[in-house]
């Protein structure tokens, strides 16, 4: 009986360091498995290089499975802009400061102090900070950087015409001004938010707060674009701790109730669908896509999207992180029809039982 117990012990030793060891650890390297170990073809994963190279401008991908690597491709360590998957990471960066008192989601633009250039209607001024991340708030200022609806007018409606909270547009304004809401009420720059909050917890292995810069025309509009500047590999552990439901190797780092939050259709496909102007696979939660499709291992996947190639997918049913990227230093461009025949072929590379 005793040696029994012993082994019983022993067992579950090894049951927790494994459960331990689906973490990288602080700044080292993902470990890298075969696909097979994870239920994934092995040829078919393999032949995904060949397809990257002759079909995409990618200039470094990893793809994550319980916690381990199961394909890498490029420049994995390049330090680069991440595009809009910027709005994505202050998603998750608000969850702390909403959940201690710091940020109210509900508490008006106007009441915070937040205006622009030429000043904003008072309609404008009822929009909350929970309409700007949801890209509901109503206000078409033109924004200090382009890449949103504002570039068509034909897409964005007359000032002051939609009451903050009853029409979705992607709007950098909107995402813009949260920006500038999250430092003025929490006193810290996102950067050093992202350092504190993010980086470091997650043991990040490129992360450099120096390379971090504003960007826009401000004479345009006084709030900037917070571009974020990061590696390919630690694009994949924010998607790790996302998938994690927030969880890191032991630590809550954001909480489960915001992780529903944050991903909670607040608009929905068919009206993502038609602000877009065509059919579109998602729904839209706090600064982050949500798959709404027919292929049953997309159920509950979600995604940060960012312009040139850059994407940070998750798929809980496949427990994957896919993490994307395509330097626009290089002038290269990769379109999302291009990165889900990517994502297609790696879904179909799941072993079917």
């Amino acid at each position: 009986m005793k040696k029994y117990l012993l082994s019983v012990v022993a067992l579950l030793c090894v049951v927790g360091a494994s459960a331990q060891s689906v973490y990288p650890s602080a700044g080292e390297d993902w470990a890298r498995v075969r696909p097979s170990k994870h239920g994934f073809n092995d040829k078919k994963i393999r032949e995904l290089r060949r397809f990257v190279i002759d079909s995409m401008n990618t200039t470094g991908l990893m793809v994550i499975v319980d916690g381990e690597c199961i394909f890498k491709f490029g420049s994995i360590d390049r330090t680069s802009y991440i595009a809009s998957c910027r709005k994505s990471v202050l998603a998750m960066l608000y969850g702390k400061y909403v959940e201690n008192g710091t940020i109210d989601l509900d508490k008006t633009i106007g009441e915070i102090g937040i205006t622009d250039h030429g000043g904003l209607l008072p309609i404008e001024q009822k929009a909350t900070v929970r309409h700007l991340i949801q890209a509901r708030s109503g206000v078409y200022h033109p924004a200090s950087n382009s890449g949103s609806a504002l570039d068509n007018p034909n897409k964005v409606p007359q000032r002051g015409s939609k009451k903050p909270g009853s029409y979705y547009l992607y709007n950098n304004w909107d995402f813009n001004a949260a920006g500038t809401v999250f430092e003025k009420l929490t006193g810290k720059s996102i950067y050093l938010a992202l350092e504190e909050d993010l980086a470091k917890p997650l043991g990040f292995q490129d992360w450099d707060i120096e390379k971090q810069r504003y960007g826009g025309r401000l004479k345009r509009s006084m709030h900037p674009a917070y571009h974020i500047y990061i590696s390919t590999r630690d694009m994949a552990r924010l998607g790790y701790l996302m998938l994690r439901e927030g969880e890191w190797n032991g630590e809550q780092i954001i909480s489960k109730a915001w992780h529903k939050e944050m991903l909670t259709a607040w608009t929905s496909r068919k009206e993502v669908s038609d602000r877009a102007g065509q059919r579109s696979s998602f729904a839209y939660g706090y600064m982050w896509w949500l798959y709404k499709s027919r292929t049953p291992e997309l159920k509950g996947a979600y995604t940060a999207r960012g312009a040139m190639g850059q994407f940070i997918t998750v798929i809980p049913e496949l427990n994957m992180v896919i993490a994307h990227k395509t330097d626009s230093v290089y002038g290269r461009k990769t379109s999302y029809s291009r990165y889900k025949k990517l994502l297609d072929k790696i879904i179909a590379a799941k072993e079917r039982e």
